[in-house]
């Protein structure tokens, strides 16, 4: 987690710094001033990539190093089974089909569609959860 922390810490020393270019010049090049929506929306996202940072140092912290993690490493460190995934599903169509919909609903505040995509995001992300579960009885 070491190596995701550096890299969204380079993102957000990147995001900073051409937030104070931006605002800078954006006050000297036009004579409206300061653009304040470029300027907040660089500002945010040099906070989300801290928060993200912030988050896998911490993490990475309480766990062990992983291969990735460690300097003298080989590839045969990092090998076996990485989990399981899944190999055909539609649920995360029928997500971002739901999600989409959400953001129509609220693009042009229709309260009864964002009423219907809510609850087609809620089938669907418990389709997605349980697609694989096959009840307490079964192994």
């Amino acid at each position: 987690m070491k190596v995701e922390a550096r890299i969204f810490d380079i993102v957000t020393v990147f995001a900073f710094a051409v937030a104070a270019i931006y605002a800078v010049m954006t006050a000297y090049m036009t004579n409206d001033g300061v653009e304040p929506v470029g300027t907040v929306a660089l500002i945010l996202t040099g906070g989300l990539a801290l928060l993200a940072g912030s988050y896998m140092r911490f993490i990475s912290r309480r766990i062990e190093p992983r291969p990735e993690d460690r300097e003298e490493a080989e590839v045969s460190d990092g090998a076996g089974e990485l989990g399981f995934f899944s190999p055909g599903s539609y649920w995360p169509i029928g997500l971002a089909a739901s999600a989409a919909l959400g953001g129509v609903a609220l693009a042009f505040f229709h309260v009864w569609l964002l009423i219907f995509a809510i609850i087609a995001l809620l089938i669907t992300i418990g389709g997605l959860v349980f697609e694989y579960h096959t009840g307490p009885n079964h192994e």
